[in-house]
């Protein structure tokens, strides 16, 4: 921190004066090198917009979890389970297809009966099918606002909302508020009035409440049962208020026998909603409604307004996968891949449905715009082999097809996984983009991103078996084509074996061959990018050219520092240069200002030769 012996207040007794000022030092931070972005089909989820999640359990409550057509849930799945922390999600499907639930709520105050609120699942799928909206008056302003309610299906309550309002003038204007606060639905006001209560709704009592010693029959779905509402002397005094004669029907209606299994009755709540009572199964079943039946229930007037204890949302349909031209996307409207564009850290890309296309020029198609993608964020890509890779045959002869895509910003890993499918519990073969992704994330935070991903660390955690089982020889014809190999070890089990680019085959021999290279050199680049953004506008002289030496060479130091360069001293691995050499006079004068970084990685050691010699003779300890 420096120190300045001249005080800026003027002094005023003989003596040292110490200030703090400010460092001038600027420094480049550390960025994420394992985000990895999943983008294909999902159970449910908002569709071609990035969510960035932490866990798998936080996967499940965003997207819906497993399912046996989404490729991109297990291939999270196995993410995390091999050491990642962090992944961004895309939901696409295939365009026009998929339907979001609904359910349209009425009105019947004002002796109306009309369609007022319309109830929409957030996102399409089958999914919003599960669930349930109940509506009640019990607010401070029981004429005019309700609550809402949203119920999954196994009657667990998600979300709530009270005080909502039917007038758009209205602070809890219902519309404003639901859709702006819930991850669950979203609504539309689609006429005059608020929608009714669930359950059944009384009429308004008098200030008087009418004689309550009669006998009544409910009905709770098929069960009818028959009570007494008010007994003398068994009750104690009669109910004074609205409010005790809510306590006295909810103690006579739970106390009825139930049918075998339900909890109709004995959950059954009693609400006050100004003067009038609100009566609701203790069910989430939408069959379960309840009916006061008989002359005297007609009297005291408990069947104002009848409707179920929830009402169900219904009708939602799940999208078809994508194809090839929905994952690509459109840059314009941020879809498919191009949503990424969206997102500031995403480090490694896995498209995990391409494995599965039937034909392999719609796989290449993707790929090549996958990769264009990632050379303009910085991002690399995991290539899956794709399914009819049955044999070594079969991927020599069909490596042909990836030729017209052999950048250094992408990866193919061979063959697929064998896993035990925790939805049947049989084995299953599956892409290994999400495993690798994880043993990648895992490398990064145990070694660091110039350490090759692959090797006996590189285990596939909860991996049974491999669909092919190769050989040295067999991944020795593999290896220089640029097909990195998964294999199965004694001790190790199954490992990442390869770590080359689709550009690192041995004929095209470029100087971006192994994955640690290209991802190390990804990670410097935006490290500076984001390090420098200080510097534009800033004065551009020789003291703004010190200073970005400075702060470049700072960053690059602490890389040397942990393993990241060879050489044995900081000449040696790296250098920063940003001068009068670099940048020019005419680039002052257009505003421009040029660093020249050179750094030196340490290639993995892909091929470990041991020579042993025979000795004769006699050894001395």
């Amino acid at each position: 921190m420096p120190m300045s012996s001249v005080s800026a207040a003027k002094p005023t007794y003989p003596g040292v004066y110490v200030e703090e000022l400010p460092s001038s030092t600027r420094t480049i931070s550390t960025l994420t090198t394992s985000v990895t972005a999943f983008v294909g089909h999902t159970r449910r989820g908002p569709l071609n917009e990035p969510v960035r999640v932490t866990s798998f359990a936080e996967f499940e409550r965003r997207f819906g979890g497993l399912g046996a057509r989404s490729a991109v849930g297990y291939a999270v799945h196995q993410f995390f389970g091999n050491g990642g922390t962090v992944a961004v999600v895309v939901r696409v499907t295939k365009a026009g297809s998929g339907k979001a639930a609904c359910v349209t709520l009425k009105s019947t105050e004002g002796h109306s009966d009309s369609d007022v609120l319309e109830v929409h699942a957030k996102e399409p799928g089958v999914w919003g099918n599960g669930l349930r909206v109940a509506v009640d008056h019990d607010t401070s302003c029981p004429d005019d606002t309700f609550n809402l309610r949203v119920h999954d299906a196994r009657g667990a309550a998600r979300e709530s909302f009270t005080g909502l309002s039917m007038d758009p003038a209205s602070g809890r204007h219902a519309p404003t508020v639901v859709n702006a606060g819930s991850r669950l639905i979203r609504v539309e006001a689609v006429g005059e009035g608020r929608p009714d209560p669930s359950g059944t709704v009384s009429k308004p009592f008098g200030h008087r409440l009418p004689d309550l010693a009669v006998d009544l029959t409910v009905k709770i779905g098929d069960v009818a049962r028959e009570f007494t509402l008010y007994d003398p002397d068994s009750d104690g005094e009669a109910p004074c208020s609205v409010a005790e004669l809510a306590l006295l029907l909810e103690r006579k209606l739970r106390a009825l026998p139930d049918a075998p299994g339900k909890h109709a009755f004995a959950g059954t709540e009693v609400t006050v909603l100004g003067r009038r009572l609100q009566v609701v199964a203790g069910s989430t079943d939408p069959e379960d409604v309840v009916r006061f039946v008989g002359e005297c229930a007609n009297d005291l007037g408990l069947e104002a307004s009848v409707n179920p204890p929830v009402f169900p949302l219904a009708g939602g349909e799940d999208g078809a996968a994508p194809g090839p031209r929905d994952l690509i996307g459109s840059e314009a409207a941020k879809t498919g891949i191009q949503a990424l564009r969206q997102v500031a850290d995403v480090n490694l890309l896995a498209l995990p449905e391409l494995a599965a296309y039937e034909r392999t020029e719609d796989a290449v198609t993707v790929v090549s715009t996958a990769q264009r993608l990632c050379e303009e964020r910085r991002i690399f890509l995991l290539v899956d082999a794709p399914a009819t890779w049955v044999g070594v045959d079969t991927a020599r002869a069909g490596i042909a097809a990836f030729d017209a895509v052999r950048g250094n910003h992408a990866g193919l890993y061979f063959p697929h996984l064998q896993l035990t499918d925790p939805l049947t519990g049989r084995l299953r073969a599956f892409p290994p983009c999400g495993a690798v992704a994880g043993v990648i994330a895992r490398t990064d935070a145990e070694r660091g991103v110039w350490k090759a991903p692959a090797g006996t660390e590189a285990r596939l955690a909860g991996v049974h078996s491999l669909t092919v089982d190769l050989t040295d020889r067999e991944t020795g014809l593999l290896n220089p084509l640029g097909v990195n190999c998964l294999r199965t070890f004694p001790l190790t089990g199954p490992t990442v074996w390869g770590a080359r680019t689709l550009e690192g085959t041995d004929a095209l021999d470029g100087e971006w061959k192994y994955v640690p290279v290209r991802r190390l050199a990804l990670h410097v680049e935006e490290s500076l990018r984001r390090g420098l953004q200080w510097v534009v506008f800033e004065p551009n002289d020789e003291n703004l050219w010190q200073q970005i030496r400075l702060a470049a060479s700072s960053y690059l130091h602490t890389l040397f520092r942990q393993g990241a360069f060879k050489g044995g001293t900081p000449r040696e691995a790296y250098f920063v240069k940003c001068d009068s050499d670099t940048t020019t006079d005419e680039d002052i004068a257009n505003g421009i200002v040029n660093v020249l970084v050179g750094i030196a990685p340490v290639r993995p050691a892909e091929f470990v030769i041991v020579k042993i010699q025979q000795t004769s003779g006699q050894f001395e300890l």
